[in-house]
């Protein structure tokens, strides 16, 4: 063997030798997915046990799911541990993405099982977290009913029909907040799952799974010749516990705008395969896309966002924007026509729901300004903010302009609008998992994160005899201040990220 041959076998040993996991490579992989195993595994126990620890009364169909176990457990021991597995959660995502950025080895194949496992089993088992679920419910009987549930409540309802439990007392005196496409999601809901709400919430469950698992195949196709790349999907999407929670556990319906919406903005980027902008297939893909991310505003009307992003891609092709334009109108104009006046008043009382829940409130009492003032403040930070990521957020071969300029405005208006939830991030993260890995991630997740936490457990009827003074006190300072804190903190990055523009230490990585 000549000596150059000898020299290029000892610096190939090298190589593998370096590339081989050590086992310490090995244990954080593992450790993010135990601490994701471990945290779905505690929130399917809290689902079981819903009567131990949720104020709000179920009656359970006779037979059939949802299930549920009627064993007494403590709700303070059920709320203490939600929050631990809530923390060990976020701790596993944080570990696998920091694993994924390093080339560490972490299982996909365990993580895509432990998610689509956990999603199955929640979907079958009564919501728990939240009571938006059961107001869905409610607005699709209402529906069934042949009345408007833009203009009758749930307080109404259960006048009517003499309900005494299940109804939620949370937005007993709202109507329906929703599009109209929601509720005829709700409606058909009611009709597979008849009388009992429980059983249509079930349903709706059933077609949050659905929207959910689109999501997640359509991310792991687009990677699947890029292995960071698909395990990060899969740790924000797939396996990601407190998504997991906030959509199949709580049920919220904010999944299904999602898929529909970035299906959309994934149709705009297969745009750019024709270089001829007016013709009948590119208009033909435009118009679809137009259609998809007006229906996704015709759910919830915060993924107006999408069809901004949309435009916005297609600024320089006017036949397409136009077609696109056109799709999302006839959708909208369409459904609201049917659903009538009352549903464009309802949805406009949205506005106004919930102000100050953010860091505007410690803020403008400090200043002593009245706390109304904080939605014009907060519209007028967001223009420029978005206006900023617009132009200095990365772009590269893997990114549809479509799904960049949706992160970018839906990252300015995550960190700035003063009304926020967990679930309304599914916004960012549906698009986030089409976006190349950069420091926006940690931004996200942190946000995301203390959102989640800070909702937990999710009671607000009762919750002094349910938590007690000393767990009340707790859940009052995560959703006062800590949640805040963070949020407001991650703001403070993000602007920082557009102006430094050190998104990450490498360049975008090029299309899988």
């Amino acid at each position: 063997m000549s000596g150059s041959q000898e020299t290029a076998r000892q610096l190939g040993d090298d190589q593998l030798a370096v590339a081989a996991p050590t086992r310490r490579d090995v244990a954080v992989g593992w450790f993010a997915v135990a601490g994701i195993a471990a945290c779905l595994l505690v929130m399917i126990g809290a689902s079981l046990l819903r009567t131990s620890w949720q104020p709000q009364v179920l009656i359970m169909p006779v037979a059939g799911p949802p299930w549920q176990i009627t064993a007494r457990v403590s709700s303070k021991i059920v709320v203490v541990a939600l929050w631990l597995a809530a923390a060990l959660g976020a701790a596993g995502l944080i570990t696998g993405l920091v694993a994924a950025r390093r080339g560490l080895p972490v299982p996909v194949r365990a993580l895509i099982v432990i998610g689509a496992t956990s999603v199955a089993v929640l979907t079958l088992l009564p919501p728990v977290g939240s009571t938006d679920a059961l107001d869905y419910a409610v607005y699709g009987h209402i529906a069934a009913l042949g009345h408007s549930p833009y203009v009758m409540t749930p307080l109404q309802y259960r006048h009517l029909t003499h309900l005494r439990f299940s109804a939620p007392l949370d937005y007993a005196r709202s109507p329906s907040y929703y599009g109209p496409l929601a509720t005829a999601e709700q409606l058909v809901a009611t009709k597979l799952g008849g009388p009992n709400l429980a059983r249509t919430v079930l349903w709706l469950k059933v077609f949050n799974a659905v929207a959910f698992g689109a999501v997640a195949v359509a991310a792991d196709r687009r990677f699947r010749a890029d292995r960071a790349g698909r395990l990060r999907v899969h740790l924000l999407w797939t396996a990601n516990p407190l998504l997991i929670w906030t959509l199949i556990a709580s049920a919220h319906l904010d999944v299904l705008a999602a898929s529909v919406g970035v299906a959309g903005l994934l149709m705009a980027d297969r745009l750019a395969k024709y270089p001829r902008a007016g013709s009948g297939i590119a208009i033909a893909w435009a118009l679809a896309a137009g259609v998809c991310t007006g229906a996704a505003t015709d759910i919830k009307i915060d993924y107006v966002l999408f069809v901004l992003a949309l435009l916005w891609a297609l600024r320089r092709r006017p036949s397409q924007l136009l077609a696109a334009l056109g799709g999302a109108a006839a959708v909208l104009a369409g459904s609201y026509a049917v659903a009538g006046l009352a549903a464009v008043k309802a949805l406009s009382g949205r506005v106004g729901a919930g102000l100050g829940w953010e860091y505007y409130l410690p803020v403008f009492t400090h200043l002593g300004v009245p706390l109304r003032y904080s939605v014009p403040v907060a519209a007028g930070l967001m223009v420029p903010l978005a206006a900023l990521a617009l132009a200095r957020m990365p772009d590269g071969l893997a990114v549809p302009s479509a799904v960049r300029a949706a992160l970018a405005l839906g990252l300015a208006w995550l960190l700035l609008w003063p009304h926020q939830y967990p679930w309304y991030s599914v916004m960012i993260l549906c698009v986030l998992v089409f976006y190349p890995a950069t420091r926006v991630d940690w931004v996200v997740a942190a946000a995301f994160s203390a959102l989640s936490i800070a909702s937990l457990p999710g009671i607000d009827v009762d919750a002094h005899r349910v938590l007690g003074r000393t767990l009340e006190l707790i859940d009052y300072q995560n959703l006062v201040h800590f949640g805040p804190f963070v949020l407001l903190c991650a703001a403070v990055c993000f602007v920082s990220l557009c102006f430094n523009q050190r998104w990450q230490a490498g360049a975008i990585s090029p299309a899988p």
